[in-house]
């Protein structure tokens, strides 16, 4: 079986990769989600800030 990962982009909603997945051949087995962070300075010490989340699917190649 055949396994691609596809990252929803930025300026994409979660439908229009799930499209995209399906025009690839491919059906969402698997869904990750994980935060982007950012160094902020603060004084002399630095914070790591969320400032997005990343959404990931894993696609198993279709049957059809």
């Amino acid at each position: 079986m055949s396994k691609k990962w596809f990252d929803v982009e930025e300026h994409e909603s979660i439908g229009d990769c799930l499209d995209r997945m399906a025009k690839e051949g491919y059906m969402p087995v698997r869904r990750m989600e994980e935060p982007v962070f950012q160094e902020v300075k603060d004084g002399s010490s630095v914070k790591h800030e969320p400032i997005r989340q990343k959404i990931r699917f894993q696609g198993q190649k279709s049957e059809q």
